[in-house]
């Protein structure tokens, strides 16, 4: 089953980035990656994924804001977001969750954790 699941990766780092689709991969998942929030914006905007693994902290927009637009978005709203970032302080974990976010992960993360994670999301949802 996880095979015709798509985790949607928008992570600005590359070796984090190749470092997650990997474990995505390694658990059948198919990934789609995205360097940027801009990048993602317009992706979303044309294909839909079963779940999306957001960071926070990019160089163009907010992943909080591309948060924000998922849920805005009448086409968009239902897909379950992990954010996984090094942000980490209470406050910073409570915005993210209020922008909508259904699991709040912070970095670093092991391959376990985030299997557990993208499971316990995708479970919940279904």
């Amino acid at each position: 089953m996880p095979a015709q699941i798509e985790v949607a990766i928008v992570e600005d780092e590359t070796d984090t980035a190749e470092m997650l689709a990997e474990m995505m991969r390694l658990n059948g998942y198919y990934v789609q990656l995205y360097h940027g929030a801009q990048t993602a914006i317009f992706a979303l905007q044309r294909h839909r994924p079963s779940i999306v693994i957001l960071d926070v902290m990019m160089p163009d927009i907010s992943g909080l804001e591309v948060l924000r637009y998922i849920r805005r978005d009448p086409h968009l709203h239902t897909i379950p977001v992990i954010i996984l970032s090094a942000k980490s302080t209470p406050p910073e974990i409570q915005e993210g969750l209020d922008a909508g976010a259904d699991l709040y992960l912070t970095k670093p993360i092991t391959f376990k954790e985030l299997k557990a994670a993208v499971e316990k999301v995708l479970a919940a949802t279904a």
